[in-house]
């Protein structure tokens, strides 16, 4: 019992404030959240409108996923998750989906975005070991990022991939640090909650256990690699395979429509796509396009869309911060942690810029991957921690993209809650 009381409450540190300064960060952005969530969810009907499916705002399909977790082929075992999610914002709106029910799916997504933003603090904080202004400094910039500010009062997979992804990305450093491997229960947990949510992610999972000490040079360590590694992908193929009714050929099949359906866009040029949404959309918001929608039942309404850049200022900020995490990935190349962070950003990137899957609305799946700036950032003012000039140089670009990052952002809201304010009251 004690072996199991001791490892809960290391969970709870682990994921909640476990210091007056976490909990300093934590209510700062859980506070500045709540207040655009919950002035949206209570002046507006755009978080949770029983008519709309999809597509109201960027492509996230609120409705949908609260309703069925989304297609099965993509998120194998979302519906149950959301069952949970749908049935708990019931019971606290009295059964009835209004301002209390969009309030109430608001708050738990604002709560786990704040917990995500958190899990970036305690990673610079713990594992890369910045000081705490430095710290706050990324994870400041990091929270105004246009993924966190929408996902913050979005009830969607995204929302919630994005905090495991962060928080099982800070547990595994810990246990790299630690030079202890990942135990068989922590990769199945991971495997059937991330891989459950999105599968695209299945695989990250399994990433930092490549790295575990001395894995390539015995036998026996391999042969235990891969034993968990087996016994995690088993647990999860049975739990999907039963999702289906063990229907496994719909697998095929669906998942061949989706990347028919969503990697066969011609209308933008390839690269501007990549540069504008891919790299750019989830952090600086572009401007935005108008659409008329219909839910194929007779009801028409307006959807919003992210357009490309149409400034070179927005250009320059994702050209420099791209060089700023390639430099700290090239600068950081022996490190196991980069190498575990910029791996897992690697899929994403074969997935959507090589393989196109979604490419043109790639800025909804930050949710995937825009942890990984804040993090190779940290990294890269640690690798100089020595050198006052340098670490000078790049708080003085960093704050100059954040200033950038902070007016654009604002702005482009402001554009969001004039499309709230005329189509969504």
């Amino acid at each position: 019992m004690s072996f199991i009381k001791t490892k809960l409450i290391d969970f709870l540190r682990l994921v909640f404030p476990s210091s007056y300064t976490e909990l300093a960060v934590f209510l700062f952005f859980i506070i500045c959240y709540g207040i655009l969530g919950s002035y949206i969810a209570v002046n507006y009907r755009i978080i949770f409108d029983s008519r709309i499916p999809w597509d109201a705002y960027f492509s996230f399909d609120n409705k949908s996923i609260l309703m069925t977790g989304g297609s099965f082929e993509r998120h194998p075992l979302s519906y149950y998750f959301f069952n949970w999610i749908r049935e708990f914002s019931l019971l606290i709106s009295g059964g009835k989906m209004d301002t209390n029910f969009r309030l109430t799916l608001a708050w738990l997504s604002n709560i786990v975005i704040s917990l995500n933003v958190l899990q970036v603090f305690k990673y610079l904080k713990n594992i890369i070991r910045l000081p705490f202004r430095f710290s706050f400094f990324t994870v400041l910039f990091f929270g105004l990022f246009s993924t966190n500010i929408l996902l913050s009062f979005t009830p969607e997979n995204f929302t919630y991939t994005l905090f495991l992804l962060t928080l099982y990305n800070h547990y595994a450093a810990i246990k790299l640090r630690k030079q202890e491997k990942i135990p068989a229960l922590a990769l199945s947990l991971a495997g059937i909650t991330i891989g459950g949510l999105t599968i695209t992610n299945f695989v990250k999972v399994f990433i930092p256990v490549l790295f575990e000490k001395n894995l390539f040079k015995s036998w026996k360590k391999f042969g235990n690699a891969a034993l968990r590694v087996l016994i995690a992908a088993i647990c999860f193929i049975l739990l999907y395979l039963n999702r289906i009714d063990f229907n496994y050929q719909n697998i095929f099949s669906k998942t061949n429509q989706q990347y028919e359906k969503f990697s066969n866009v011609e209308s933008m040029p390839t690269w501007d796509m990549i540069s504008s949404f891919f790299f750019g959309g989830n952090i600086l918001f572009p401007g935005f396009i108008l659409s008329d929608k219909h839910n194929m039942k007779g009801f028409e309404f307006k959807g919003l869309y992210m357009d490309l850049y149409s400034s070179a200022f927005s250009y320059l900020f994702v050209a420099a911060l791209l060089l700023l995490i390639s430099w700290s990935y090239v600068k950081n190349f022996k490190n196991k942690w980069v190498q575990v962070i910029m791996i897992s950003f690697l899929f994403d990137i074969i997935i959507h810029c090589i393989m196109r899957f979604g490419l043109h609305t790639s800025y909804i799946y930050g949710g995937h991957f825009v942890f990984v700036y804040p993090l190779l950032i940290g990294w890269l003012f640690q690798a100089y921690r020595s050198s006052p000039k340098m670490i000078f140089f790049l708080g003085l670009v960093t704050s100059l993209l954040l200033f950038y990052l902070l007016c654009n952002n604002i702005f482009r809201m402001s554009e969001f809650f004039w499309f709230m304010d005329t189509y969504y009251q």
